[in-house]
């Protein structure tokens, strides 16, 4: 039984309010902010410390401080996982600091117990947790929370104790009551979750209120790992037939049973070819049945040992690099190296095809020769298919994938090699750069530009190639970042001379660039004078790609059918009821979705304004584009690769092998097909809807639409140079086109510089973006112009808005936006986050405007 749990008042900061808590962290700054490199720590253990403080994954404004008793003082220390109870939950919450000195203003609550043996993180994680939270404007709780995976955050369970001293007499219970008494007294302990099944109710809450008032019972928080062990049966053959001559006699000898005869036979071919055998291999390779593997256990031929197993089988651990570097490769890898000697950070700056991943693998070999770990870092998951099959070749067993598809157990599984060092090379997404490297040498950032580095929600809001170069310079590690079409601010800094620049400027066997055509949309007459999907230019251009038995790839930066649909008599279209957008039709679901909330409607037949029935189709996604080819050219095979057709664990690698053994001729999709993909047979790429690209409301507009034009069209003629990439669009005269047509993006630099210095813009400046969310929209606008006046008296001069967004309301909350634009001065730009933070408390303090959720968002994509 456990001992009952008695109401204890709220952690050391119950009666802090959110600002006073945020002033006393202010105030004493070196009491939250980590210092413990593992000199000072040893030198604390000497001493006779009692507190620790604590990082829990909730978003509070400081870490909370918790005692230390005497019997946990020799095991605790920085990293390990702990149980604290905060207003009566409890959490499993990491030590960051280990400290002798009492907190002046309360007494802290002692730590429940030590959940680890050893850290679960380093010394370097944390700090990378501290810088992200306050770089990104967020807490260190939230980090917590996004950077431990799920099944290592312990969950607390809730469970229900009968009370001994209760005298069960339940003449004062309701129905509910009596049911819920009645099983604790045969059980004497209830889960939460079984409350809810004797119920046959999701509300049960109020019963056991009422039951701990009349003290029935009394509530007990259970931590409760998520993480299991995956167990496999082992197959292993008796010591007595080891000797090869016992083991032939006992085969020459059979006489009966000849199917158990067939599984010995099939254990033993497994046991050669394999090492290690499994029962459920050994049953699927045999076509036998367990009764017949257990006669044969009974038997003392074999033996069935059940132990822990791998659930992420592992490659031989070998390094082959049989590759042979181009003169321009071998010189940029030359120039790479060489610029690591003075700055720890070179951007290669290489063209479509150029063969910027053979350049990879050969610097990744060099450290990992010297025991260093390696990560690369890729945008989307559906780059890390095609990518870790050609490392694999050359390093085996030491790389692995880390990304988000991956269930919360392998997970678990991955992080845990790659903290003992057992995973050499990492291949993943952003999250990636949260797992626990104990010997970092490089990191690299391939795509570097890609905005899926960027976290939107939730908190932490950070750009990994930004904290990726933070994290790097924890342990004096390299890093590369690598793109055809580097980001602004990235050839900024090169070419300022803060980063290495080094630049790939010929393709991998002197191929040439793909040929760019521009289609004029407006000279084409469409039915109904909708948008142009299919030019007779590129039909023809498709066509003559497939008589060639070559491959196409085809771009639209929509997905779905059709975008939205009008009323042909009123105009009216549909909306989402959450959200102020117009609603996507995907023909394949018959459904029109919200692709802001993700709500699903059915298709509407009726016009709600005017009871009209005639609906017009306006604007066409990838599905559409997926259809009209079919029916185009009814001999070829279409594929579609967008968000709506990869949504499994392996559709993305399925997908890309299918269009690599060219079982696929056409490949229509959305940016999935633009990043770093390189097929040997494709010669055509064709850009349906460019003038989509080119009219965003945003000051990246020239940069992201020359970036995806480029990207995409340098799928086109990788092996032969014959590539070719039609555009079709309306504003011919756009200057970005004529950068595409040339492949210069040296031009393209130089134009978007010049604006964004005279617009004062990234990388002349820094934003920082406010966002208000209401339910009301009155009281967002309301919010925001507080924030303004509060900011007003210091940084008048960088402030733009408030303003509502094009989309003004996501999920019933209207919003309002604040941007700043700071100049690069790291002494301002700390004191305007102060200040937002400060101004962010005084704000939600009052009652009207408490419920108003202020998102910063530092560095905005």
């Amino acid at each position: 039984m456990r001992p009952q749990s008695k109401p204890t008042a709220a952690c050391n900061s119950a009666s802090f309010t959110w600002q006073t808590a945020y002033i006393a962290a202010s105030m004493d700054q070196q009491a939250t902010l980590y210092d413990s490199p593992e000199t000072e720590y040893l030198q604390k253990k000497q001493e006779r410390w009692l507190y620790a403080e604590i990082i829990i994954p909730l978003a509070l404004p400081v870490n909370y401080t918790w005692s230390i008793s005497t019997n946990f003082q020799e095991k605790i220390q920085p990293g390990i996982r702990v149980e604290v109870e905060l207003r009566n939950k409890k959490y499993a919450g990491i030590v960051k600091k280990i400290f002798p000195e009492k907190p002046a203003a309360f007494t802290p609550k002692p730590i429940l117990n030590i959940l680890d043996n050893e850290p679960l993180v380093f010394a370097d994680q944390l700090a990378l947790w501290e810088w992200m939270a306050h770089y990104y404007m967020c807490t260190e709780g939230e980090v917590m929370q996004a950077a431990i995976p799920s099944n290592l955050k312990l969950s607390s369970e809730t469970i229900v104790i009968w009370n001994d001293e209760h005298d069960e007499d339940f003449a004062d219970l309701d129905n509910d009551e009596y049911v819920v008494a009645e099983a604790l007294t045969i059980k004497k302990e209830l889960k939460l979750s079984e409350i809810q099944q004797l119920l046959d109710a999701s509300h049960v809450y109020p019963v056991i209120k009422r039951l701990i008032e009349k003290q029935v019972c009394y509530v007990w928080e259970e931590l409760k790992e998520k993480y299991k062990e995956k167990k496999e049966t082992y197959i292993i053959l008796h010591p007595s037939f080891h000797n090869e001559d016992m083991l032939a006699e006992l085969l020459n000898n059979w006489s009966k049973a000849p199917k158990q005869l067939a599984l010995l036979l099939s254990y033993l071919h497994l046991l050669k070819t394999e090492g290690e055998v499994t029962q459920t291999e050994l049953l699927k390779k045999s076509n036998a049945t367990p009764a017949q593997l257990k006669a044969l256990v009974e038997k003392n031929i074999l033996i069935a040992e059940r132990r822990s197993a791998e659930r992420i089988k592992s490659l031989p651990k070998d390094v082959t690099i049989d590759l042979t570097l181009s003169p321009a490769q071998e010189e940029a890898l030359q120039k790479i190296t060489t610029s690591f000697v003075d700055k720890p950070v070179c951007l290669l700056h290489g063209v479509t095809a150029s063969g910027k991943t053979q350049v990879y693998i050969q610097l990744i070999e060099q450290y990992i020769k010297k025991g260093k770990q390696v990560l690369y870092m890729l945008p989307e998951i559906a780059l890390t298919a095609q990518i870790i099959r050609r490392i694999q070749k050359h390093f085996g067993g030491n790389i692995a994938i880390y990304h988000s598809k991956f269930n919360p157990n392998e997970r678990v599984e991955l992080w845990n090699k790659v903290k003992k060092g057992e995973i050499k090379i990492v291949l993943g997404a952003r999250s990636s750069l949260f797992l626990p490297f104990s010997s970092l040498g490089l990191v690299i950032v391939d795509e570097e530009h890609d905005a899926s580095y960027k976290q939107q929600d939730p908190a932490p809001r950070y750009h990994a190639r930004d904290a990726a170069v933070y994290y790097a310079s924890l342990f004096n590690a390299k890093v590369l970042l690598g793109s055809a079409t580097p980001s602004i601010e990235s050839y900024f800094n090169a070419r300022n001379n803060k980063y290495g620049l080094v630049q790939l400027n010929e393709r991998y066997g002197n191929v040439e660039l793909p040929s760019i055509e521009l289609v004029d949309a407006k000279t084409v007459v469409t039915p109904q004078k909708g948008k142009l999907m299919l030019s007779p230019q590129l039909k023809a251009a498709i066509q003559a790609s497939l008589d060639q038995k070559k491959q196409v790839i085809v771009f639209q930066n929509r997905r779905g059918y059709s975008p939205y649909q009008i009323c042909g008599v009123c105009g009216w279209i549909p909306q989402c009821q959450h959200c102020d957008v117009t609603l996507t039709y995907h023909k394949a679901k018959n459904k029109l979705t919200c692709h802001y909330c993700g709500t699903a409607y059915p298709v509407i037949q009726t016009c709600a304004a005017c009871g009209s029935h005639n609906f017009i189709q306006k604007n066409f996604g990838t599905e559409k584009l997926e259809e009209l080819f079919t029916e185009e050219f009814p001999g070829a095979r279409i594929a579609r690769m967008d968000y709506d057709s990869v949504k499994g664990k392996h559709d993305h690698d399925n997908l890309i092998k299918m269009f690599e053994q060219q079982r696929i001729d056409v490949l229509v999709g959305t940016q999935m097909v633009v990043k770093g993909l390189d097929f040997e047979h494709v010669n055509l790429v064709g850009i349906v809807d460019a003038d989509g690209i080119l009219n965003f409301a945003d000051f990246r507009v020239n940069e992201r639409a020359f970036q995806l034009m480029e990207q995409v069209s340098g799928r086109a003629g990788r092996k032969d140079g014959l590539g070719k990439v039609l555009i079709q669009v309306s504003n011919t005269q756009h200057p970005v086109l004529q950068f595409v047509q040339h492949h210069n993006y040296d031009e393209l630099f130089q134009y978007e510089i010049e604006n964004r210095k005279l617009f004062f813009y990234p990388p002349f400046s820094r934003l920082i973006q406010l966002v208000f969310k209401h339910k009301e929209k009155h009281i967002a606008e309301e919010a925001a112009y507080l924030m303004l006046n509060g900011l007003k008296t210091n940084f008048s001069n960088y402030l733009n808005g408030p303003a509502e967004p094009v989309v003004n309301r996501i999920r019933n909350k209207y919003l309002w936006e604040i941007l700043i634009k700071l100049p690069r001065d790291a002494k301002l730009i700390k004191q305007c986050k102060m200040e937002i933070q400060q101004q962010t408390a005084i704000i939600q303090s009052t009652k009207l405007y408490k419920s108003v959720v202020i998102v910063p968002d530092v560095d905005p994509v």
